[in-house]
């Protein structure tokens, strides 16, 4: 099989990627596009010292990296600055700080990292994300931008970062708790 075709194989999976990491479509094709062709430009450095579709989103990571930083785009709240935190916050937490409710036994998550369910399930809870709360998770998570950068591209605070992950991470906790831990599949 052709490299061209090889390609074109995880091109939808790689859209998908960067449609999550972006949040715009035309820049997600465009990060896209970019990948392809510096992989075609280079395929010798591919060398199969892993997968091709691990190397490809380790390319797309830097391409998405790249656009972020051409837009710099700047994160908006909603008019009223309220991403509804707060509301989750006082379910999820009592007011002494302690957690409401015991979190639900996760069994063993690293076999569940292994499943691609798992993996589409995580991918929909992340896109429930509100844009900008996502958008800052997905930098920090997924792309692995050190955290002073973030705040550097988005203009925030690092209180604020770490406010907004936190509140990230506590939505995609109950997000997995509903649609996975709670009523986890019999085969993985």
């Amino acid at each position: 099989m052709s490299i061209e075709n090889q390609l074109a194989e995880h091109r939808l999976y790689l859209l998908r990627f960067a449609r999550l990491q972006l949040r715009n479509d035309a820049w997600a094709e465009d990060a896209v596009s970019e990948t392809l062709l510096a992989a075609l430009s280079k395929p010798q450095s591919f060398a199969n010292r892993s997968q091709l579709k691990t190397w490809l989103v380790g390319i797309l990571k830097h391409k998405v990296i790249d656009i972020l930083r051409q837009r710099q785009r700047e994160v908006a709240l909603s008019d009223d600055g309220s991403d509804g935190s707060q509301e989750l916050d006082s379910l999820v937490f009592r007011s002494d700080g302690h957690f409401a409710a015991q979190p639900a036994d996760w069994g063993n998550p690293e076999q569940d990292l292994n499943s691609r369910q798992f993996l589409t399930i995580l991918e929909a809870c992340a896109e429930k994300l509100p844009p900008a709360m996502g958008r800052i998770f997905l930098m920090r998570e997924w792309l692995e931008m050190p955290s002073e950068e973030i705040c550097k591209e988005l203009r925030l605070t690092q209180t604020n970062l770490y406010v907004q992950l936190h509140r990230a991470r506590l939505r995609l906790r109950e997000c997995l708790e509903l649609n996975w831990f709670g009523n986890k599949p019999a085969t993985t």
